[in-house]
């Protein structure tokens, strides 16, 4: 970073925690967006974020497109739903070499994984293949803009608040830099789509550099999936297909029943 552009952002920030403390407020538009990242300033210093933290809010601005998405996306969850066959054909399309090349490539770490947290090496690369292609795409949205107007909206803003914080504890960490932290529209990070909250309660630094990089390290992004199943009661040895306990941790990692179904399925033909 430029000196005189650290000493722009730094006092950007300051001027955001000044003044008397009072929670952010939401709004229905871009309207107090300004008002709303100085107020959330106060909150994210007062649960000790610092002052990597507090410029990356500092550099947001309101994104009327997230919203738009947002606002339109509950719409095709309810189509794949009703259209599973559609919705499983063009999910695991050509899905099918590539998923058993990365369980060929990647046996010996698969293997630990599941040893360690019980969770088949099958679920794990599908979802990996899935959610990003196996990180070949993680999105190309702004994290601490998308999550920070997700939570200025007042439709989901209690969902999306606790992501934001947890977004700028990442980054104040050091887990992920400022730059990298792009992602889906709706903040979700890295090669298997974590939301922040989750990203800093599951995320697990399985090669030992000190960083929980779930963006760049395979070892991190698998170990931590499998940990997040495993915390919501993943049963080793046990069955996953629907009406199992195993299924309904699935339910866990996404809302979609026809993504939980798809996830079972193709992890079953493995």
């Amino acid at each position: 970073m430029h000196r005189k552009f650290g000493i722009l952002v730094g006092a950007f920030s300051l001027a955001l925690i000044s003044g008397s403390a009072q929670a952010a407020v939401c709004s229905n538009n871009g309207a107090g967006f300004d008002t709303f990242k100085r107020d959330f300033a106060r909150e994210a210093q007062a649960a000790g974020i610092g002052q990597r933290g507090l410029a990356a809010l500092a550099s947001t601005e309101y994104s009327p497109g997230v919203i738009k998405y947002d606002r339109s996306v509950s719409r095709s969850f309810k189509h794949a739903d009703t259209n599973f066959a559609s919705f499983y054909a063009k999910k695991t399309k050509g899905l099918l070499g590539p998923t058993r090349s990365r369980l060929k490539q990647n046996a010996r770490l698969l293997g630990n994984i599941e040893n360690q947290y019980g969770v088949p090496k099958e679920i794990l690369v599908t979802i990996w293949g899935m959610e990003t292609g196996f990180g070949g795409y993680t999105g190309k949205y702004d994290i601490v803009t998308s999550l920070a107007s997700l939570t200025h909206d007042c439709r989901r803003s209690g969902f999306f608040k606790p992501n934001l914080m947890a977004a700028l504890q990442i980054i104040d960490k050091g887990w992920i830099d400022r730059g990298q932290m792009r992602g889906a529209r709706h903040g979700e990070i890295g090669q298997t789509q974590f939301m922040a909250k989750n990203y800093v309660k599951f995320g697990i630094d399985y090669d030992g550099d000190g960083r929980r990089d779930l963006i760049g390290s395979v070892p991190d992004v698998l170990a931590s999936t499998a940990n997040y199943l495993r915390s919501y009661g993943w049963k080793p040895g046990q069955p996953y297909g629907p009406g199992t306990r195993n299924f309904g941790v699935l339910k866990e990692w996404n809302a979609s029943s026809a993504y939980q179904q798809a996830i079972a399925k193709f992890a079953a033909s493995l």
